[in-house]
């Protein structure tokens, strides 16, 4: 199932999107609902971030590719930081470029929506507590990143924490085509295979270390390529089986 988030008449409803229709969900994403026979093209709403996380925990070197590009060993275990909640944007909507930096780069990655609470889990308990799987763009001020010797502040401004257009809940993330295009050039263009710790290492890490709510998402991290974005570009972070992230550069 693809789920989505949209405004309609001032209205937010969640649903279930197929060949450019959306029937409205009644319940809650992350647990009871159902679909009903309330239906909208999706030329007739505004798509969404597709949930609210209250935290977003992004992995930092985790594909083999992208550490050899930033000549980094490659990590023992999962290396985590925290975006906040107010970074959070949907498809469509733009970045804005923040005027104590200038350089902010693209990171395409996967990311995994959470869907129960979870708390010291071990890795085979991992998969009945994801929803889903998402399109997200680690938008990151580099300069600022190199020049503080940590990650805060690059990676926290307002707009950027861009994710969407859906969450699919039934596909396999560990073999997934994922890609960053540019103004329609690829500039990035891996695939999950190439994780260096995989998605239930991953979730089996951070629980051991926060509770994971209902909504949070867990970035896993971006490969090779990753490079630096202009006012007025177009940025598409595109994974198999899930979709195209579009956001525009302001």
């Amino acid at each position: 199932m693809k789920l989505v988030r949209f405004a309609k008449d001032e209205k937010i409803s969640f649903g279930s999107l197929e060949d450019s229709k959306i029937q409205v969900i009644h319940g809650d994403i992350f647990g009871d609902f159902e679909t009903t026979n309330e239906v909208y093209n999706l030329s007739e709403v505004k798509l969404l971030s597709p949930c609210t996380p209250s935290k977003i925990v992004c992995v930092g070197l985790n594909y083999r590719d992208h550490a050899e590009e930033m000549h980094d060993e490659l990590p023992t275990e999962p290396i985590i930081f925290i975006k906040p909640s107010t970074a959070v944007i949907g498809p469509n909507e733009n970045i804005k470029y923040p005027p104590m930096s200038r350089q902010v780069d693209y990171e395409a990655e996967l990311g995994v929506v959470i869907k129960n609470r979870a708390r010291n889990l071990e890795i085979e308990e991992v998969n009945k507590y994801v929803l889903g799987y998402t399109c997200f763009n680690d938008v990151t001020a580099r300069d600022l990143q190199k020049k503080d010797g940590q990650w805060t502040r690059a990676k926290s401004f307002d707009t950027f924490a861009p994710f969407g257009p859906i969450i699919e809940t039934d596909t396999n993330p560990s073999n997934l085509d994922i890609q960053l295009l540019l103004n329609g050039e690829i500039k990035q263009n891996s695939n999950t295979s190439k994780l260096i710790f995989s998605i239930e290492e991953l979730i089996s890490f951070i629980s051991k270390i926060m509770t994971l709510l209902p909504g949070d998402l867990i970035a896993t991290g971006t490969p090779s390529g990753v490079g630096p974005m202009n006012i007025g570009d177009k940025v598409e972070v595109k994974i198999e089986n899930i979709g195209t992230l579009v956001n525009y550069i302001m």
